[in-house]
């Protein structure tokens, strides 16, 4: 399977499991997990064709680990806008999270701190590297600190997802260290 079509299948997957199962007729289960037989079903019925073996593939060699199999389930590891249930524990964090983001993004962020905006829970990363690939995404990026001890001290929940994506429900400004200007 090359790149191009790895991609192409992620993005699907990305969409329909975290987003919009509605649009190819998919009821996700309250952890988000669905029949990998149903999800190829609909996909094909809506004119994108994918084979077990393509997805299996997909969801091996996933750098971000963006989707689980479990017997004949599969989900999205994290990043829902629609109602799901990962059924994480709480964990303690590591002292220091990273978020990268964009430096159009920064005058809102020290106003109203990290939101999750249409997603259930803020992403942050273990490592500042991680959070400079995320920034990049949507331009030359900003990674920003979390004082994760600090925010956990004062009653703040964190859960770790199964591909090592640290999320929780806000950053207030006062636990964030922005970079230097410049």
């Amino acid at each position: 399977m090359d790149e191009k079509r790895t991609v192409k299948v992620s993005k699907y997957l990305s969409k329909h499991l975290r987003h919009q199962p509605e649009r190819i007729g998919l009821t996700l289960d309250q952890g988000g997990w669905v029949e990998i037989d149903a999800l190829i079903a609909a996909a094909t019925a809506h004119g994108f064709r994918f084979t077990r073996e393509e997805l299996d593939h997909v969801v091996a060699t996933n750098d971000k680990q963006r989707f689980a199999i479990k017997g004949g389930l599969i989900r999205a590891s994290q990043g829902h806008s629609v109602e799901v249930d990962l059924g994480l524990p709480p964990a303690p964090p590591p002292p220091h999270l990273y978020h990268g983001t964009v430096a159009r993004n920064l005058d809102a962020i020290r106003t109203d701190g990290l939101r999750p905006m249409s997603r259930h829970a803020v992403h942050l990363s273990a490592d500042r590297e991680t959070a400079t690939r995320v920034g990049a995404r949507r331009g030359r990026p900003v990674v920003l600190t979390v004082d994760a001890a600090a925010m956990h001290r004062d009653g703040h929940v964190f859960r770790v997802s199964a591909n090592g994506v640290w999320l929780t429900q806000a950053v207030p400004p006062r636990y964030l260290r922005f970079p230097a200007p410049g």
